[in-house]
């Protein structure tokens, strides 16, 4: 994880989009699926995610990747 990104508890969405190098729009996705934790804060649309939350759902990724892997679940 970046330094910048270490020194915060909370980030924004557009943090997280460039930490995980996604599209702002797929990272206000994931909240709302559940697949990374998240607070609305203040107004409308207005998202913090936690930054240990960030690693959290990385390493979940490389978990669920693995095991796709290993049941031939992925595409060539």
């Amino acid at each position: 994880m970046s330094d910048e990104i270490k020194k915060h508890r909370f980030l924004t969405i557009e943090q997280v989009a460039e930490e995980l190098n996604v599209s702002a729009s797929q990272v206000r996705a994931l909240p709302r699926t559940g697949d990374l934790r998240g607070i609305q804060v203040g107004g409308r649309n207005v998202w913090r995610i936690g930054a240990t939350d960030v690693e959290d759902y990385i390493s979940e990724a490389y978990k669920l990747t693995a095991e796709h892997i290993a049941a031939g679940d992925l595409p060539e």
